[in-house]
């Protein structure tokens, strides 16, 4: 990359206090439907006096939860997924992947472009994962699954075969599961083994992680248990890869509050399957509400829905200036829409059935 070439931020969601500027709606009054994080979050509750007063410590609660949760024992708690996102490309250069090709998806989470290209990589845009049978010798594979927006996913078996052909060719499989919390079954944790709790000396061998270089998972916590602002995630990768993550990361990556809320909330299986039942019938409903609205297909998952239209600008202004905010793609060719609650879904129904937004339908 140029140098003397000014980086650029890319745009985001969750740029509410910038959006209420603009629009001189106070932000009190906004619907801020703009990312996909779950409108109910997580009850957090009174968190120990020690974790704000003290350094965070090793957490064996947190890791035993999040082994629970994840169901593999290699894991490493991270302060959210963009932390690991920024620093992958420098640490696949010093693990030998320097003059590899970085196949990304043409529609995606842009961070990852970002920083495969800051890090003067190769980069080959691909739209479909049968595309991907032209990889070769090293090279780096990136799939978000499921697609953030476009919420496409693929089945753990279609992605299992994937990195059966990608570690054959001694490359890389990165899987962005930001949003797989509501489908876990598709998640290819799978790959690394059966986890049951017992140190890694008791396990059985047959359900030991397979130890392959070949796989980095990267997952959230803030979007599925609501709790963005606490920057909680995990990576899942063999034990070589989390000690160099852990090194760049430093001491103290993961704040105490993070480390306690993370503990209770990964634990509480109960309030996890209570919060799927929630997020599934308020899905549906925006869904219903959005097919009213647009004659297009409505794509997504259980944290967003996400529409492919003519005049998304357009439409992402009228909505704006009614204090909706949404997320108007990269490509500036959709919209994708948060999971509102109850009453956020009757104000949407009602300003997508407005003049100023009937427009442009």
């Amino acid at each position: 990359m140029d140098k003397n070439i000014k980086e650029q931020a890319l745009v985001h969601g969750g740029q509410l206090s910038t959006i209420a500027q603009r629009y001189q709606i106070e932000e009190k009054d906004w619907l801020d439907l703009s990312t996909g994080i779950a409108p109910i979050a997580y009850p957090v509750g009174i968190i120990p006096t020690a974790c704000w007063q003290r350094l965070p410590q090793n957490n064996e609660g947190l890791l035993h939860a999040a082994r629970g949760y994840y169901q593999t024992h290699n894991l490493l708690p991270t302060p959210g997924s963009q932390s690991i996102i920024q620093m992958l490309p420098q640490l696949c250069r010093a693990r030998g992947f320097a003059s590899s090709k970085v196949w990304l998806p043409k529609v995606g989470y842009q961070e990852h472009r970002k920083a495969w290209q800051k890090a003067n990589f190769q980069t080959i845009d691909y739209t479909d994962v049968t595309e991907l049978s032209q990889i070769e010798h090293e090279d780096i594979v990136l799939l978000i699954n499921p697609n953030n927006p476009t919420g496409q996913l693929y089945p753990s078996e279609d992605v299992t075969a994937l990195y059966s052909a990608i570690k054959a060719k001694q490359g890389l499989l990165i899987i962005d599961e930001a949003f797989m919390d509501t489908t876990p079954q598709q998640s290819m944790v799978q790959a690394f083994g059966r986890h049951n709790n017992y140190p890694i000396g008791q396990r059985d061998s047959a359900e030991r992680q397979d130890n392959s270089d070949s796989l980095i998972i990267l997952r959230s916590v803030g979007k599925f248990f609501g709790l963005a602002g606490i920057r909680l995630g995990f990576v899942l990768a063999n034990e070589d890869w989390l000690n160099a993550m852990a090194l760049s990361l430093g001491p103290w990556a993961v704040s105490g509050p993070a480390l306690f809320v993370g503990e209770q909330a990964l634990a509480n299986t109960r309030w996890q399957e209570e919060q799927r039942v929630v997020l599934c019938r308020l899905s549906s409903t925006l869904k219903s509400i959005l097919k009213q609205a647009f004659t297009q297909t409505v794509q997504g998952t259980l944290l967003f829905r996400t529409v492919r239209i003519p005049h998304a600008p357009a439409i992402f202004e009228a909505l704006c200036q009614q204090g909706i905010y949404v997320r108007l793609c990269d490509e500036k060719d959709a919209l994708r829409f948060g999971i509102p609650d109850e009453q956020g879904l009757k104000r949407l129904e009602n300003a997508l059935n407005s003049s100023p937004v009937r427009q442009y339908l």
